[in-house]
């Protein structure tokens, strides 16, 4: 057991959309990612997310809306539901999630994330 800083690990990496492994709560894995422009829309079959803002802003773009997700907010995003994350600055996000979950969910190319390094 031990005690995990979220700047130490963000201060580990500076790309983008590249999330990284920084611990596991049973079968679920907790990721840090950093996140500027717009991601791409996707969605996950079996999948909830949970994106929590740990710096910057989020916003979260569904097909009938859009939710700002500020410092020390989260959104939960349902399986199934298409969404594009956003950033118009540099943001912080730790996700929860399941170990099988992809970061592009039904999309499959350069951006998707197979193997989650470590920190």
């Amino acid at each position: 057991m031990e005690t995990v800083n979220l700047a130490e690990k963000f201060s580990k990496f500076q790309d983008y959309c590249k999330p990284r492994l920084i611990g596991e709560v049973n079968d679920f894995h907790v990721k840090a990612v950093k996140l500027k422009g717009e991601f791409l829309w996707h969605h996950h079959e079996t999948e909830d997310e949970l994106f929590l803002v740990v710096k910057g802003t989020l916003r979260m773009k569904f097909r009938d809306r859009e939710a700002i997700v500020r410092e020390g907010e989260f959104v939960i995003v349902p399986h199934g539901i298409e969404h594009l994350p956003v950033a118009d600055e540099e943001v912080h996000i730790v996700l929860f999630e399941p170990g099988t979950t992809l970061n592009t969910g039904n999309i499959s190319n350069e951006r998707t994330v197979s193997y989650l390094e470590r920190i």
